[in-house]
């Protein structure tokens, strides 16, 4: 019996690196982002039936993991800041986060962008000084409003 979602997430994993997928295979088969998909497996977007489905298929999930996949999940879930990657992340965030709040209220402002209506795209740019990691990430633009 699988008590929560985070259990689907560490069988997602296991059969992933069992089977020699790429999340960019699994993104073709569901039809979605490589991002989205990526989300999604982690535990961090409801699936419909069919992605759920597609899913099951590929990493050999039993009918009751497919159910929990279809389940709008708690976001933000459990992040190891302490990872290199998501800490640099973070520490991009903090040293250029003013700047770009300040950026966007001068361009657009008194708001937020939005993580749901949002898009990300990440790709690999080759340098000749040392590939760079390239993160496009858009959102809606969602004024306050005045009430």
């Amino acid at each position: 019996m699988i008590s929560n979602r985070t259990q689907v997430t560490e069988m997602i994993r296991a059969a992933k690196v069992a089977k020699g997928l790429t999340w960019k295979a699994v993104a073709d088969a569901v039809g979605n982002s490589k991002e989205w998909t990526t989300a999604a497996c982690l535990g961090q977007m409801a699936m419909s039936k069919q992605q759920a489905a597609t899913v099951g298929e590929l990493f050999g999930l039993s009918d009751e993991a497919v159910a929990w996949l279809q389940i709008v999940p708690s976001k933000g879930g459990e992040t190891d800041a302490r990872d290199p990657l998501i800490y640099r992340l973070y520490e991009a965030v903090h040293v250029y986060g003013c700047a770009m709040k300040e950026l966007i209220h001068e361009e657009f402002g008194d708001g937020i962008m939005s993580a749901i209506d949002f898009d990300m795209d990440i790709q690999r740019e080759e340098n000749p000084k040392g590939d760079r990691v390239k993160i496009l990430m858009t959102g809606k633009f969602l004024p306050y409003k005045v009430y």
